[in-house]
């Protein structure tokens, strides 16, 4: 009969347990390394939301770009050069409203004046989200810390990862199953889109180019469907125009996108397919008449959502600047 010595056996078991990246982050991470890693984040975000309060949105919508890719590793900050095309030049990321990428920047900056080398551009983005939201009067959800930044940032990898305006709800349940996520969560994450907008080019075929018969969808409440009419019109010729995703109280983190859903208010039609199919019309209803269970569930899936195949020692690095990696052989 074979004898195991304990700490062999101990040694054994240990090997045989999943391991977990996720294990390796915690709130704390930066309290001896950085301790004024949370103020400096806290203070850049002040700043930018009381100067363009649109930066909320805009760090939210970098946010999913970039752990919906690859994981939370900041892959989607890099700059494409002559070596490589990067994730923010596929076409769905040209919209990437350039104030994200600002408060990142401004706050990397200010933590390499105070602790150099150190914090990563994904913890950084992770928690400038966070603080955004919670300015915006949404809810303060836990940021696990510890991310190292990706080494590795590509074009090729981005289509069919990130939800698009017109995608049906079958192709929008696959693509979020597929990332760990179940319907529920999906809905509550879509929720985040009350501060969010949308380019007039997104939906512009609901508008004006419905149907041959009937060129604006009958779907679309009367009165809210002229509205977007004025402010798309000219939408081919101005690749900037946008309108908010919710009219009502569209610089306030509520639940109101949920009610206009319901009033026939989707902006785009992925929106409006939320209130249409019964697998989220429910979740839909539930978070419309309830902000609270909102603000909980859609704290909950962020939560979830920031740690998305995180990179951590040995598998990323420190950026020394958010949009290059630190080596030119990338």
């Amino acid at each position: 009969m074979a004898f195991f010595h304990p700490t062999a056996l101990l040694l054994l078991l240990c090997l045989s347990l999943p391991f977990s990246v996720h294990s390796q982050l915690s709130l704390d991470y930066y309290h001896k390394t950085c301790p004024d890693f949370a103020k400096i984040v806290h203070d850049t975000v002040a700043r930018k939301h009381a100067t363009s309060p649109v930066t909320a949105a805009a760090s939210m919508r970098l946010f999913f770009s970039d752990c919906l890719v690859g994981g939370c590793d900041a892959s989607v900050l890099i700059s494409s050069n002559v070596f490589n095309h990067a994730e923010r030049d596929a076409e769905i990321n040209h919209a990437l409203p350039g104030d994200a990428f600002d408060v990142v920047t401004r706050a990397k900056i200010t933590l390499e004046l105070s602790c150099p080398g150190i914090v990563s551009c994904s913890d950084v983005l992770a928690q400038a989200t966070r603080d955004l939201i919670a300015a915006s009067g949404g809810p303060s959800y836990k940021v696990e810390l510890g991310r190292k930044d990706s080494l590795v940032s590509k074009i090729s990898d981005v289509e069919g990862n990130i939800p698009k305006p017109n995608q049906s709800i079958d192709e929008l349940i696959k693509l979020f199953e597929a990332k760990g996520f179940t319907i529920q969560e999906m809905v509550a994450l879509y929720g985040g889109r009350t501060i969010g907008f949308s380019n007039c080019r997104e939906f512009s075929d609901r508008l004006f180019n419905f149907s041959k018969n009937t060129p604006t969808d009958p779907e679309i409440n009367s009165k809210y469907a002229e509205a977007l009419m004025k402010s798309c019109a000219d939408y081919e010729k101005n690749p900037a125009s946008s309108a908010y995703s919710d009219p009502v109280t569209p610089g306030k983190f509520d639940n109101v996108y949920y009610q206009n859903l319901l009033r026939g208010m989707g902006v785009s039609a992925s929106d409006h397919a939320l209130a249409k199919d019964p697998r989220t019309r429910k979740f839909v209803e539930m978070y419309a008449g309830n902000q609270a269970l909102f603000f909980k569930d859609f704290g909950h899936a962020m939560e979830k959502m920031s740690v998305r195949e995180v990179k951590t020692d040995g598998k990323g690095e420190v950026r020394r600047r958010c949009d290059a990696f630190n080596t030119i052989n990338h």
